[in-house]
């Protein structure tokens, strides 16, 4: 049977990390949809390009090659994965995230991949729109204040100055505009099942998660 996954969830919640772990342990291949718009995002602000001028994002997103190894997002050659996941573009890819004719085109990318691959995707709209007909679907949360802990560590152990109040702010904010934007808001699929990873670590959503799983091959 083919397999898809779908894991969405506000910022902070972990999905990536358990998205990877459930991924190798039934051999999916984990597409970071996040880390493709931080890449465009990158990209946006490299060329200077504020989240108005549309046509010129998308030629840029026209131009842009993008694939996964060993996890981290290679774009146009380029291992980039330290680059987007800096405070910087943190702040910013949710206005660039927003536009729909950038998620018109990412979605479509990364539908392409489910339909040749088992696959496993985390985001904010993969049970709602990318992947609205996969196999499980999974909805992680956890509480503000825990998601910038786990931001703020995350970040200390990559020796990258930051403060925990100003990740705990910029949190909030991100989730008001993931929740109100007008294009594919961030909200829980109906038929998705919620984790509240807020008192659990990171074995015990993977054991959660596989038990669902394994109940439904």
């Amino acid at each position: 049977m083919k397999i898809s996954v779908a894991i969405d969830g506000p910022a902070g919640a972990g999905k990536s990390t358990i998205a990877k772990l459930v991924g190798k342990e039934y051999n999916l291949m984990y597409i970071n949809t996040g880390a493709m718009y931080r890449a465009v995002a990158l990209k946006a602000a490299e060329n200077n390009l504020s989240p108005e001028q549309i046509n010129e994002i998308c030629s840029i997103v026209n131009d842009m090659e993008m694939h996964f190894e060993n996890d981290d997002l290679i774009l146009n050659g380029e291992n980039v994965q330290d680059q987007i996941t800096t405070p910087e573009i943190s702040n910013i890819v949710s206005n660039y995230a927003s536009i729909p004719e950038v998620r018109t085109m990412l979605v479509k990318l990364q539908r392409d991949m489910s339909y040749k691959f088992n696959v496993i995707m985390d985001g904010r709209d993969i049970g709602t729109v990318v992947l609205e007909d996969a196999n499980f679907k999974f909805f992680l949360t956890a509480s503000p204040e825990e998601r910038a802990n786990r931001r703020f560590k995350e970040l200390n152990n990559r020796n990258i100055e930051c403060s925990y109040d100003q990740i705990l702010q910029d949190i909030i904010e991100r989730d008001y505009k993931d929740t109100h934007r007008a294009t594919d808001p961030l909200r829980k699929a109906d038929d998705a099942i919620e984790i509240d990873t807020t008192s659990l670590d990171i074995n015990g959503v993977v054991r959660t998660i596989s038990e669902y799983i394994k109940k439904g091959k």
